[in-house]
């Protein structure tokens, strides 16, 4: 059974969804792919330790800062996905890395000359437990914004507000919503 919650951020409602230990997932409200981790039967239920600690984290982001822990989080998703999302784990605050250098990451561990950045794309846009999994902070090698499910507006934000925003940075005429 997998339960949920709301939490009312700067940037609109976000719901937080669990198994009752770990985090499976946590997205803005209206968010492509958000819900793809939750079971079909779930209830609304408040009072969770993990959401507890959960809305902790996220009031110390928005608030600026660097939380310095990391909710229980459970990855349901394909063995590449979750590789994708762990490297994204690893993404500092205030940085970004770009869907090349994950999917270089990922090529040389696998013993590969290259991997598609494409691919990584994917894995990335489908990405259930924003914000602690830092999607945001991925770019195209060119400065593209593109690829957050979350909004582009809410990618730039974020951006801002953790100093990683450079001038060579740049949101696409069609902006790409994985």
């Amino acid at each position: 059974m997998d339960y949920t919650t709301h939490w009312q951020s700067p940037l609109g409602t976000i719901k937080l969804a669990s198994d009752g230990e770990a985090l499976v997932g946590l997205w803005f409200d209206g968010q492509k792919y958000g819900a793809a981790a939750l079971d079909p039967c779930h209830e609304e239920r408040a009072d969770l330790p993990v959401f507890d600690e959960t809305k902790r984290w996220l009031e110390i982001y928005f608030n600026g800062r660097v939380p310095d822990f990391t909710p229980q989080l459970e990855m349901r998703t394909t063995s590449f996905r979750k590789r994708v999302w762990e490297v994204m784990l690893t993404i500092p605050y205030g940085h970004t890395m770009t869907y090349g250098d994950i999917a270089r990451i990922i090529a040389s561990e696998r013993g590969l000359d290259s991997m598609s950045a494409q691919a990584v794309g994917g894995a990335v846009g489908h990405n259930t437990i924003s914000l602690i999994i830092p999607c945001h902070r991925v770019v195209g090698t060119n400065g593209s914004l593109t690829g957050y499910a979350g909004g582009i507006d809410r990618k730039v934000h974020l951006l801002q507000m953790e100093g990683a925003m450079k001038k060579s940075f740049f949101v696409p005429k069609r902006g790409i919503a994985y």
